[in-house]
C-alpha cells in the first residue's frame, strides 16, 4: 500500500480524475461518490486533504460514510 505525504496527497484534488482525501491515517478514494464533484466536498472541504480534524470538530457524520470506499494508501506523519 502506498504511503503518502500530505504533498503527494494535495495532488489527488480531482485535476487528473482523482479524489483522494485522508482520514486517521489512511486514504480513501472517493473518485466516485457524486458528493465530490469539482474536488470539493459541500463547499466546506476540498479532496487532497487530511479530513481528520474537521470531520471529528465539524461533519455531521461520522467516519461510517468512507465504510463504502476503498482504502488506497495510508498518510505519513
Amino acid at each position: 500500500m502506498k504511503e503518502f505525504t500530505l504533498e503527494e496527497l494535495a495532488e489527488y484534488n480531482e485535476k487528473d480524475g482523482k479524489v483522494y482525501v485522508a482520514y486517521k491515517g489512511k486514504v480513501y478514494d472517493v473518485s466516485e461518490s457524486y458528493l465530490w464533484e469539482g474536488g470539493n466536498h459541500q463547499a466546506l472541504h476540498d479532496a487532497g486533504q487530511d479530513l481528520s480534524e474537521s470531520m471529528d470538530n465539524e461533519a455531521p457524520h461520522g467516519p461510517e460514510v468512507f465504510e463504502d470506499y476503498p482504502v488506497v494508501g495510508t498518510l505519513k506523519e
